[in-house]
């Protein structure tokens, strides 16, 4: 059971493979500062243990089986961590939920600390959090059409969710001003039925 980031002797820059997640299964990331658990909190700058005496452990990977409050997920490496979830555990799935909304298949970012057993108390998960830089090539009233790399995504805009933001400038609910052509950032949740992602914020002009 492995609780860390090496990889191959070589540690893993946590923001350049935040940055670089793949959509459709095969890295499904996230990360975090100590405290919010909001998507932006997702992508901040890692910040030491609030306890120095209790390190802090980080897991990622596809969630294979839940049995009661502890998840069994497969990581990326063919690492394998099993994550106790509390009631302190905060949980972020598009917006912040409950453990009633993960589900077997999803992918994960867990933080936490390292119990005698081996498994991690997790004080915060993000689940199925994709953070991908894109093209727009489409837009409908309830969608945008991207193309990530060589790969077409569909952005679906979620009610009472979606934000944007242009410029730099505050996040609105206002997409009228996302064009076709336009480079952009989308930070959100992906779908594993069909690949889909369910828009948290897309961010134009940075």
């Amino acid at each position: 059971m492995s609780h860390n980031q090496e990889s191959g002797g070589r540690r893993l820059d946590r923001r350049r493979f935040l940055t670089t997640a793949a959509v459709g299964g095969a890295t499904i990331v996230g990360a975090s500062a100590l405290g919010g658990l909001d998507a932006e909190a997702a992508f901040a700058d890692p910040m030491p243990s609030l306890d120095a005496a209790i390190p802090t452990a980080f897991a990622e990977g596809r969630i294979v089986a839940i049995n009661r409050n502890v998840l069994d997920v497969a990581g990326s490496h063919g690492e394998r961590n099993l994550i106790q979830l509390t009631n302190a555990t905060s949980i972020w799935k598009l917006r912040t939920t409950t453990a009633e909304a993960i589900e077997v298949g999803d992918g994960l970012y867990a933080r936490g600390a390292v119990m005698p057993d081996g498994t991690i108390a997790a004080d915060a998960v993000w689940v199925n959090i994709v953070n991908v830089y894109v093209t727009i090539r489409g837009i409908a009233k309830d969608r945008l059409h991207l193309t990530h790399g060589n790969d077409e995504l569909v952005g679906h805009i979620v009610p009472d969710t979606t934000t944007a933001s242009y410029l730099g400038g505050a996040l609105t609910a206002d997409l009228s001003r996302t064009r076709i052509g336009q480079e952009a950032q989308v930070l959100g949740a992906w779908r594993p039925a069909d690949g889909a992602i369910d828009i948290a914020r897309v961010s134009l002009g940075h």
